[in-house]
């Protein structure tokens, strides 16, 4: 007996065989164990059985952003948001500074 293997269309894409699928109520779910949980992303990846990347991209796509400091805040949660916008603001400019340099090295490489 011959085994013969399964013929896939060129148009359909390959999963791949060894990336495991995730439901979508078990990311929220971890996304929770960091947002209202407070678990650190390793402890909560360790939890759920998944790397830190994978929660990391969870937590972008599922949790909310922090809401502002309202005109009551105390001087500790302005501190915070202040100490969370300078490091929303680094990211930023670090990624900006990474586009300007793809932009100038593709501009190069296309005359």
């Amino acid at each position: 007996m011959s085994q013969s293997t399964p013929r896939v269309s060129p148009d359909q894409p390959q999963a791949d065989p060894h990336r495991r699928r995730f439901p979508e109520p078990l990311k929220r779910d971890a996304v929770r164990l960091v947002t209202h949980e407070r678990y650190s992303f390793k402890a909560a990846a360790q939890a759920v059985g998944v790397s830190d990347n994978s929660l990391r991209q969870w937590f972008k796509k599922y949790a909310q952003p922090p809401a502002p400091c309202g005109q009551n805040a105390t001087v500790e949660q302005l501190q915070a948001e202040n100490n969370r916008l300078r490091k929303q603001l680094r990211q930023a400019e670090m990624e900006r500074e990474i586009l300007k340099k793809a932009t100038a090295y593709f501009a190069r490489q296309n005359p």
